[in-house]
């Protein structure tokens, strides 16, 4: 007997953990500050986009299983912020045997949406959410926070990155792996003991994949006007050639690839492709929406204005 129901697979209510409170970057607090969240608006500090993408994990594994880790593709965008507390649920479409691509989505307990995304499997990831976000930009009117940057502007330099398993990541990211899955809401050995593990090695969950990507992004030296205040709007991890592994020595390039504007937020797009160390194999990319709060800066409407 056959439906045309459409069907899905879920996760179980979680509740993600704050780990981001002491973030540091350019000499000031972040968003994720509980004061510093609340003197822009908001009820506390946010739990970081990233972290609800580990609640993904297992069901993309159950739909493309060793496939989803060496060639999977996630592309989010967040629409509302969770708090430490709250429980959140991720989904997936039931694809249909053979499909490389599925809608993906979670909500809060109370279905309030936490983030919209699609999954997909390379080689061929076709148009992924953030392909689809990214053709419908419109050039900003007037950039003020992000006035000295522009599109094909890429980072100073290569930088050399790896992640240990008791590696503190720095003061973006002020905790180690071995801390994050302390707290992680989906664990597997595959993450800490590589001899379970289908490569040998031990892997780096999908949401630390941004650390990675992300905790030496200061050498890059995009110029940014400071005191002002960001958020990820938009995040996409795909892997090339993958996983990624523990210990691993990899080599990152950076490079600014959109500009867009909003009524509250200025932001810049970046695109970081992860290679080995000797900077010839690419094996991951991440694309990035730095949203930077226009009032966070305190000279923005005098800036704007002149």
């Amino acid at each position: 007997m056959a439906f045309d129901t459409p069907l899905y697979l879920c996760g179980p209510l979680r509740e993600p953990r704050q780990m981001l409170a002491d973030q540091e970057y350019s000499g000031h607090t972040s968003i994720h500050d509980d004061s510093m969240a609340e003197k822009l608006g908001f009820r506390a500090g946010p739990i970081e986009g990233p972290t609800h993408f580990s609640q993904f994990v297992p069901l993309l594994a159950e739909v493309w299983g060793q496939d989803w880790f060496e060639r999977g593709c996630f592309s989010a965008h967040f629409q509302n912020m969770v708090v430490e507390g709250e429980q959140v649920r991720a989904f997936i479409e039931r694809p249909a045997p053979g499909t490389t691509r599925v809608r993906a989505w979670a909500e809060k307990s109370d279905g309030t949406p936490v983030l919209e995304a699609s999954a997909s499997l390379g080689p061929d990831d076709g148009d992924t959410l953030l392909d689809q976000r990214m053709a419908k930009l419109r050039a900003p009117e007037k950039l003020v926070i992000l006035s000295d940057l522009h599109v094909g502007m890429a980072g100073r330099k290569d930088e050399q990155v790896r992640m240990d398993p008791d590696q503190n990541m720095g003061k973006l990211y002020p905790f180690s792996l071995n801390q994050k899955l302390e707290r992680i809401t989906e664990n597997t050995p595959w993450y800490s003991d590589g001899k379970s593990a289908p490569w040998g090695r031990a892997v780096i969950p999908l949401e630390m994949v941004s650390v990675l990507a992300e905790y030496s992004s200061k050498e890059a030296g995009f110029p940014v006007k400071q005191p002002a205040v960001g958020l990820f709007a938009d995040q996409e991890i795909r892997m090339v050639d993958g996983p990624l592994f523990v210990g691993e020595d990899y080599l990152i390039r950076r490079e600014i690839v959109a500009l867009s504007e909003s009524k509250r937020t200025e932001s810049y797009w970046v695109r970081s492709r992860i290679y080995d160390a000797s900077g010839e194999t690419l094996k991951a990319e991440m694309l990035l929406n730095h949203a930077t709060l226009k009032h966070s800066y305190p000279r923005y409407e005098e800036e704007a204005a002149g």
